[in-house]
């Protein structure tokens, strides 16, 4: 681990049985940096953000959050961390305000009204406040997740899908929130499908793939290194030659470098009688560089 790294796995795997979740996994996250984790389902993800939180321990290698091994230094851990988890998960009998007083106890912190309130406010709760957990709508829900996950005021922040299935209005209002608090210092790992968000908010990615991570490098270097355009045609007739690109919603993408690419790919489509339409050239995106590095057909 380097001195300047808020969370570390340091050579991390986990086995369940003959199954490998994570493979040898060693990745450093410096402070203050919006990092992101991104992976088909099933690649490891969760299971490193469960070792992370001292949910499951590691068959070999060791995770630590700003220094603090989660092990064996786990209530030093928890201090500095907050998760906010796929799952929804809650307690029925309180209030939004109760749930969040209560978390607050469990890091010591008696008077924590003001930073409630911000979060209140901040998340879209103020209205729901004084409203029981259980009448809530599963976005409500979401948010109070994040709420308790903050209530602490973390140093590191880690994002486990957080908008998944939620509305626009909530995505908009926890990433400028979140942005406000990466800004001011805290470091937050997310993972997410939406592609275009990790590419909006994050500075640098790890892509995982079978428990390996298979790239990481800065968001735009990832963009450059492994397609500068993704050229799109529908396929009439004939077969695609091997490594011609991959099917997306009825047509095929190719990832090319510059103008000597198409004109080599044309010539091969042609050459392997392929007759082809809908001709598109577009810059790639980090869904284009995703599907590439996974090898994923969709």
């Amino acid at each position: 681990m380097t001195s300047t790294a808020a969370v570390s796995f340091d050579h991390v795997e986990k086995r369940y049985g003959q199954h490998t979740a994570v493979d040898g996994v060693a990745l450093d996250l410096a402070e203050g940096e919006f990092f992101g984790l991104l992976g088909p389902n099933g690649a490891g993800k969760t299971t490193l953000i469960s070792m992370l939180a001292g949910l499951t321990r590691p068959t070999s290698g060791r995770v630590l959050v700003q220094g603090h091994d989660v092990q064996l230094d786990a209530a030093a851990a928890r201090r500095v961390l907050g998760v906010v988890p796929q799952e929804l998960v809650f307690d029925p009998f309180f209030t939004v305000r109760q749930v969040l007083r209560i978390q607050s106890g469990y890091f010591g912190f008696r008077q924590n009204d003001l930073w409630i309130d911000e979060l209140l406010h901040n998340l879209g709760l103020a209205a729901q406040a004084d409203k029981n957990m259980r009448a809530l709508s599963g976005g409500m829900k979401r948010r109070v997740m994040v709420a308790q996950a903050l209530v602490h005021r973390p140093q590191v922040i880690v994002l486990d899908e957080p908008t998944a299935g939620v509305d626009v209005e909530l995505r908009q209002s926890l990433w400028e929130f979140i942005a406000r608090l990466n800004a001011e210092g805290h470091t937050v790992l997310l993972t997410t499908h939406y592609l275009e968000e990790a590419e909006a908010l994050c500075k640098r990615i790890a892509v995982i793939k079978s428990g390996k991570v298979v790239a990481l490098d800065r968001t735009e270097a990832l963009l450059q290194r492994f397609a500068s355009s993704v050229l799109y045609f529908r396929l009439l007739k004939g077969q695609l030659p091997a490594n011609m690109g991959t099917e997306q919603n009825g047509r095929v993408a190719l990832p090319v470098h510059g103008a000597q690419e198409v004109e080599h790919a044309l010539a091969a489509l042609r050459q392997a009688g392929c007759e082809i339409d809908e001709l598109e050239l577009r810059r790639a995106d980090l869904e284009d560089v995703f599907l590439e590095l996974i090898g994923a057909t969709r």
